[in-house]
């Protein structure tokens, strides 16, 4: 079994090409949104850290990509927007070829970020 990963280099490395290019992406928007969140492991999955608090993570299995905006209530609060992917409690699957679209991840991060610092979690 390989060794976990201790950094989101290292996990992404660890995922297959198409995946690692779709989790790519998804990083690029997500550090440009949020440019002072800190990248980490979380839970064993590739993971942005903001004011010392967890904020959203990415992930993949064999079958799928996963974005995690480590809350239920942001995936409630946007379900609407939401309800052609395939949602659990606190994460969002799609395939590698089909990722969430940028506006769509920016508005959750925003939405995760304002929740983190005790305001609604709904976007404007």
């Amino acid at each position: 079994m390989a060794a976990k990963p201790k950094t989101f280099d290292e996990y992404l490395a660890a995922v297959g090409e198409d995946k690692r290019a779709t989790l790519e992406k998804l990083r690029k928007i997500i550090r440009a949104t949020v440019p002072k969140a800190e990248e980490c492991i979380s839970y064993g999955l590739a993971a942005f850290r903001l004011d010392g608090k967890p904020l959203v993570a990415l992930g993949a299995t064999a079958n799928h990509c996963a974005f995690y905006p480590m809350s239920s209530s942001t995936v409630l609060a946007h379900q609407e927007e939401l309800k052609d992917y395939d949602t659990s409690k606190g994460t969002i699957r799609f395939p590698a070829d089909k990722p969430l679209p940028a506006a769509l991840v920016r508005k959750l991060v925003k939405a995760r970020i304002a929740e983190n610092r005790g305001q609604s979690g709904k976007s404007k």
